[in-house]
Formats: structure tokens, sequence, C-alpha cells
């Protein structure tokens, strides 16, 4: 449960300087039979700025929460 809090912050700390990322993706265009044509789409994700608070917030309840079962 440690290791997942910080890996919790961390990723906080990263929404908080990014606000979206992007990928590509290959999709089939036509596909009959033996003739096939793929095509690169870009993808991109969002999310909010504060989502990055959040999930810190959460990371350091969670990580103070392992701290005092032990």
């Amino acid at each position: 449960m440690r290791i997942f809090s910080i890996v919790l912050i961390v990723a906080g700390i990263l929404m908080l300087f990014s606000s979206s990322f992007s990928f590509t993706t290959k999709e089939k265009v036509i596909d009959a039979g033996p003739l096939q044509v793929s095509a690169d789409k870009k993808r991109e994700v969002k999310w909010p700025t504060y989502a990055g608070g959040i999930v810190i917030a959460a990371g350091v309840v969670m990580l103070v929460v392992s701290q005092k079962k032990r």
C-alpha cells in the first residue's frame, strides 16, 4: 500500500505540470479480404488541473494511514 501511495503522489505531481498527453494508434480503414489499409490516428487524453491535487492528496492520506498501521 505504501508503494501505491508513492506512485499516486508522483502521478499527481506529473498531472499538475501537464494537463494532457497524446498518443497515436493504428486503425484499419479498409479491411476487404487480402486488402487492408490502416491509418495513424492521434488521440489526446485531457484532465482538469485540480485533478493532480486530488491525486496527490489521496496519495498523502494513504501514506499516512499506512504509517499509522505499523
